[in-house]
């Protein structure tokens, strides 16, 4: 993979064994870079592991919980050691949970806002100063159009990526001097396991009928795949977009552009 755009980079990626992070990790490896895989699925992270490898790419699984302190930190410094340091980092792990807040419980509450939101200040407070020691470097968060325009049902949800897209300008000025940039993407309705089990859960009978309406949200009328997510990410890590930090950018098929949104 020699001369490949990534090539002798190092990236580490959560949310890397399903959806938006296993496809950002695929294209990494493909691209050159030593790719650090992080996710609560270590079963799924060897099978990752092995499959890069297989295509004679380069990478370390990581198992960590990303609302745990102590387990990003040691998946942050395995990483490091490992790979002798970090330059790219995305971060892609998250949940949805359904609900109105007076039918929600603190508990829930607390388990969309730390998986969602307080895991990138979990995740800055490790990899910023991985990034520091190698004189620089990009981020990419995973938001959603969520924290633009909501829907009924999403207050805990869009109220975390609101606040991933607040944290990505913050975090963006904070760094800027130091030569790491912070950036994020807003996808629309995914097709990924999630979207797929939520609408097996909430209607088992028909669960296509769910993801077509999910469809017809985008003004292009299909959802929104993985890798194309994915081949934004790589372009806001790239040195192609060295001018570019602190911005968010939809990747929605037009939904948010029909609502006045980004």
């Amino acid at each position: 993979m020699s001369g490949s755009k990534f090539d002798r980079r190092v990236a580490l990626v959560t949310g890397a064994s399903s959806g938006v992070g296993r496809a950002v990790a695929l294209a990494l490896a493909a691209e050159g870079a030593a790719v650090g895989l992080v996710a609560r699925d270590a079963s799924s992270l060897a099978d990752l592991v092995a499959e890069i490898e297989s295509s004679g790419g380069e990478a370390l699984a990581a198992a960590a919980d990303v609302r745990d302190d102590a387990e990003v930190g040691a998946a942050v410094e395995g990483i490091e050691a490992r790979y002798g340091g970090i330059d790219l980092v995305t971060h892609s792990a998250g949940i949805f949970l359904a609900g109105a807040l007076p039918e929600m419980s603190e508990e829930e509450w607390d388990g969309v806002l730390d998986t969602n939101l307080k895991s990138c200040f979990l995740l800055a407070r490790h990899a910023i100063p991985a990034l520091r020691r190698r004189g620089g470097g990009a981020v990419v968060h995973v938001s959603s159009v969520a924290g633009q325009g909501s829907d009924p049902g999403a207050a805990a949800y869009g109220a975390s990526k609101a606040g991933v897209d607040a944290l990505t300008q913050a975090m963006a000025l904070d760094h800027i001097a130091e030569g790491i940039r912070v950036n994020g993407v807003a996808p629309g309705n995914l097709r990924t396991r999630m979207t797929v089990s939520y609408a097996e859960e909430h209607h088992p009978d028909d669960p296509e009928s769910m993801l077509a309406a999910a469809a017809r949200r985008h003004p292009i009328e299909r959802l929104i795949e993985a890798d194309e997510v994915a081949g934004l990410i790589l372009f806001l890590l790239s040195d192609d977009a060295a001018a570019i930090t602190g911005a968010t950018y939809a990747i929605d098929g037009g939904w948010l552009g029909q609502l006045g949104g980004l």
